[in-house]
């Protein structure tokens, strides 16, 4: 016969387990934000503050791959020229600015 873990005619606390049962959803909740929810934060305001300092002249990456440079900048648009294409697209499409024009640099 093996031995039981707990003495014979003693149980669990309930209240202790469920606070454990807690404990462990919380820290567990904890991991998942500092993993996963507050990069994906802070590469979202990264990214606004990228398209708030668009310029005409910047050397542009859309997020389907076309690389051009800005022409003009609107509200809620980009225009781009890439190759002998000129093309309207969303701010939102831009991914990144791969370098800045030269009068951008300038006014820093």
């Amino acid at each position: 016969m093996a031995p039981s873990p707990t003495p014979p005619g003693t149980q669990p606390n309930p209240k202790g387990e469920m606070m454990k049962l807690i404990g462990m959803m919380l820290v567990m909740g904890l991991v998942m934000y500092f993993i996963m929810i507050r990069p994906q934060r802070q590469r979202q305001k990264q990214l606004e503050a990228l398209l708030k300092s668009l310029r005409p002249g910047d050397k542009v990456l859309t997020s389907s791959g076309i690389v051009g440079v800005v022409i003009s900048v609107k509200e809620k648009t980009v225009t781009l020229r890439s190759g002998e294409t000129k093309l309207e697209v969303l701010k939102g499409a831009i991914s990144e600015v791969t370098e800045r024009s030269s009068d951008a640099n300038s006014q820093s």
